[in-house]
């Protein structure tokens, strides 16, 4: 039986879960009605009983997270939103209850508001925002019925994150994140504004997940200070000692304490998959929690969170496999399996069509030993089959195996799909991570052109009709693959891609500028080797038809990379389709776009590569 690409498109997700504080109910994140709502459910008293959820939001945009109230009896809770993916998140205060959705952001609709924490008595809350300037974030306290206060006014580039209340509410600790493996925690007294640093500042360390223990002496926390991999740590705030709570020989990647700092569950990323553990702190023992499903999967894939109920008695997290989609999950402390609480859509597809990739590692020009996932044609009987490199983008990122509706829709429709972690990919060390910084960036273009050999050496790949397909950076990996390689490939899709480092840098977000130089190189030191290698100024090379679609609100790589790309390429008569949605930011949410932009995907990668003069959407 074949399936068009609208079915794939209607598969939900439903993840960031938060129990509300009498425990008995839990809200979350889900696209059921078109953009990511906020929804809540009752937990059943029955084991694996599931009740109806109610949805509570109701806006055209998305929302982008969701935050209960700490205190019992107040149901209430914050969400963040932006508008049409311009990224600007607001706050919002929901009564449910009522009904009653109040701004807390109003006037400041050109800021991005990062949510910190409620306090204790959930009367206030920290947020960071760039209000004052657009490339400085500050921290700010605000009571929920009054004005908002700036308690740190923070003049150095770098966002702050894990806003969090020391346990008496008089202070706060917030981490900066300089770049993506650089960040520093600050402790900040909320009535002087008084910041001082308790971390070391010579290292490049990343610092997450910040959690005060029990007599608020101590700060659990993930970090990879004087590590390759990310750990859980305890820094003792006084003296600045760290010591490791847990560590194994991959990242530890999410971690959350229960209220009562008894336990301390962590997601540890072996490989790209997930396994989750729950440490006992009384006892220091620690026990595997098994997962939800007898697949290979992701906790916490699209919200890299953990959540305790009030109690600490249960553990609720998402979970994604390569052949099921995202639900929400409940796991009691005692014991047991865990159980869904959601039941996310699969667009009535048989969940027996999917199908799951095999983790394979493929020589590159060095003999580096490149991880990858390889997704093959359920009894696929073709020795010729098209191929797709699916890049993902960051660069700080790693393809995981999570439920991708696209690579299940082209692997029913006859396509191969090799999803690389080229060099650079998180997951595999900090060493690994940076060895693509700077002048070492066609390094990693190179191993994706490794990519296409590993795949024309399979007797069952035709390698004459291999695909590259990426978004964000993963855009720049297609136009750099193209432009660079370009006798490997027969077609290029780029998604809100960087066509050139030099007018991304100049032109993106004041924001995010510092921070991606950290990454890519400075205008002000690189700006010769970054025009050197920029896509833009070699398209005389490109051969292969391309794609191109972007968001007109992209605050991350503006429109402008798009457009000066694709005008050159018409200029060259070189083939190209271009989609840009007005209604779009960095990448497509709306259910009303991805059925337009995907079919349109499809059908170019059909005529390119399955050489049919139709599209095979049904």
């Amino acid at each position: 039986m074949s399936y068009g690409i609208e079915r794939y498109l209607h598969v939900r997700q439903a993840y960031w879960p938060s129990f509300a504080a009498d425990g008995k109910h839990v809200a979350f994140l889900a696209n059921i009605t078109d953009v990511p709502q906020v929804w809540q459910v009752e937990i059943a008293h029955e084991h694996e009983q599931i009740t109806w959820p109610e949805q509570l939001t109701f806006g055209a945009d998305r929302c982008l997270g969701l935050w209960r109230s700490p205190v019992p009896d107040d149901n209430r809770l914050i969400f963040t939103r932006d508008v049409g993916g311009n990224e600007n998140a607001q706050l919002v205060l929901l009564d449910p209850a009522r009904g009653v959705e109040h701004s807390l952001s109003a006037g400041h609709e050109r800021a991005m508001h990062l949510f910190g924490a409620w306090s204790a008595d959930g009367q206030q809350i920290l947020f960071a925002a760039n209000r004052r300037d657009p490339g400085r974030f500050d921290l700010y306290l605000q009571p929920l019925d009054g004005e908002a206060r700036m308690v740190w006014q923070h003049d150095e580039p770098g966002f702050l994150f894990d806003q969090t209340f020391a346990l008496d509410g008089r202070q706060a600790i917030v981490a900066r994140a300089s770049s993506a493996t650089r960040n520093d925690l600050f402790e900040v007294d909320l009535e002087t504004g008084a910041a001082r640093r308790i971390t070391p500042g010579a290292e490049d360390a990343r610092f997450s997940s910040l959690s005060y223990s029990a007599d608020g002496r101590m700060l659990y926390l993930i970090t990879d200070l004087g590590s390759d991999f990310l750990y859980v740590g305890r820094l003792d705030l006084a003296t600045g000692q760290l010591e490791r709570v847990a560590s194994v020989e991959w990242d530890i990647e999410i971690m959350e304490l229960s209220p009562d700092r008894r336990w301390l569950a962590y997601v540890v990323n072996a490989a790209g998959s997930s396994e989750l553990q729950l440490l006992d702190l009384a006892s220091m023992t620690t026990e595997r929690v098994p997962t939800p499903a007898t697949i290979l999967g992701v906790v916490g894939y699209f919200d890299h969170r953990l959540a305790f109920s009030p109690d600490g008695q249960q553990l609720a997290f998402s979970y994604t496999g390569a052949t099921r989609t995202s639900d929400v999950y409940l796991r009691p402390i005692g014991g047991g399996s865990p159980w869904a609480i959601t039941r996310s859509s699969h667009g009535g597809l048989p969940l027996d069509s999917f199908a799951a990739p095999q983790l394979i590692h493929y020589p590159s020009f060095d003999q580096r030993q490149i991880p990858a996932w390889f997704f093959t044609p359920p009894n696929a009987s073709s020795a010729s089959l098209p191929a797709i490199v699916v890049v993902h983008g960051g660069p700080e990122a790693q393809f995981v195996p999570y439920f991708h509706f696209l690579i299940q829709y082209f692997l029913q429709h006859g396509y191969a799909v090799l999803a690389p972690n080229v060099r650079g990919s998180t997951g595999y060390g900090k060493a690994y991570s940076h060895l693509d910084d700077i002048r070492l960036r066609m390094d990693s273009v190179a191993d994706l052109a490794h990519a296409a050999h590993w795949l024309r050496s399979q007797p069952k790949i035709d390698g004459e009709r291999i695909a590259v397909y990426g978004g964000s950076y993963g855009g720049f990996m297609v136009l750099a693959a193209l432009t660079t390689y370009p006798e490997l490939w027969a077609a290029g899709v780029d998604i809100v891609g960087i066509s050139n480092f030099v007018t991304f840098l100049e032109n993106t977000s004041a924001y995010r500028r510092a921070h991606r130089e950290a990454e890519y190189g400075s205008l002000a030191h690189d700006r010769e080797f970054l025009e050197s290698i920029a896509p833009m100024n070699h398209l005389d090379q490109v051969r292969a038809p391309l794609m191109v679609i972007h968001g007109a609100n992209d605050p991350r790589v503006p429109l402008s990379e798009a457009e000066q790309l694709v005008a050159t390429l018409r200029a060259r008569d070189v083939p190209v389709e271009f989609m840009v949605f007005d209604d779009e930011g960095h990448g497509l949410v709306k259910l009303k776009n991805k059925l337009v932009a995907y079919p349109a995907i499809v059908a170019f990668l059909d005529r390119q590569l399955r050489r049919e003069s139709s599209s095979a959407v049904d």
